[in-house]
């Protein structure tokens, strides 16, 4: 007779493996790829800890995005010598170089006249999200949208937390995902996700992650291949260590 946890091995499908890792210290800034990261009940430690506030902004999502300035793409969060992974960064990088305090009046400054209207630093614990905390997407995916739209497309242009390299080729795989589970690891320790909705797509696809150049043929082209949807959110229900080259598995409910 098999055990429980025989049962539960059964139920299991490996799906693929961890190709990449992105974190985002400062919401809407340049991301950092990582070889590991621990994962906690918010999300990846560090992730989006950091946001600007819109001032003047009294909407129940104050939050300045690429979106509204594709230019915060091209800020480059920067951590101390010292600082553990889940440290905050203590300076901010602009795109003409210069190195400003991450709670600074100069960033602020600096951000707010590029926006037009005066901004603020804020920092939040369990971080600022769009949906969800962890954000999924397949190699896949991606090469099938840039195929489509007839272009070479970088997958920070996603902003995912964790990249997929599938085990069995096939774009928008993810959308399958939903309801399940997704355990990272084949031990004990590593995390694992409730794969909670699809990831529907903003303008921010459609900007260059290092120029900040715009082609809006990349959103139409995840609207006609795909309802707008690329890749997935889930919700942390066991916390451990992410890695590159981790086996992913996909479990059923």
């Amino acid at each position: 007779m098999s055990n429980p946890s025989d049962r539960q091995k059964i139920m299991l499908m490996e799906i693929g493996r961890v190709e990449a890792i992105f974190r985002y210290p400062v919401k809407s800034m340049r991301g950092e790829r990582l070889e590991f990261a621990e994962v906690g009940l918010h999300g990846i430690e560090g992730d989006r800890r950091l946001a600007f506030r819109r001032v003047d902004d009294r909407s129940g999502f104050p939050w300045l995005t690429a979106s509204r300035l594709p230019e915060l793409l091209r800020f480059t969060p920067l951590r101390g010598e010292k600082g553990g992974e889940g440290d905050l960064p203590a300076l901010v990088r602009t795109p003409e170089g210069r190195e400003m305090s991450v709670f600074g009046d100069d960033l602020a400054g600096e951000v707010g006249r590029r926006y037009g209207s005066p901004v603020q630093m804020m920092q939040l614990r369990h971080g600022i999200f769009d949906d969800a905390s962890i954000s999924v997407i397949a190699t896949d995916t991606v090469s099938e949208i840039g195929r489509l739209a007839g272009k070479s497309l970088d997958v920070r242009r996603f902003r995912p937390n964790v990249v997929v390299r599938l085990s069995q080729a096939g774009a928008f795989q993810e959308d399958g995902w939903l309801g399940g589970a997704l355990v990272f690891g084949e031990g004990e320790d590593g995390p694992a996700i409730a794969v909670t909705m699809r990831d529907l797509r903003c303008s921010v696809v459609n900007y260059d992650p290092d120029t900040a150049v715009p082609d809006s043929e990349v959103l139409k082209t995840v609207v006609r291949a795909n309802k707008n949807n690329a890749g997935v959110y889930g919700a942390v229900t066991r916390i451990g260590r992410l890695a590159v080259g981790q086996p992913i598995f996909l479990r059923r409910s």
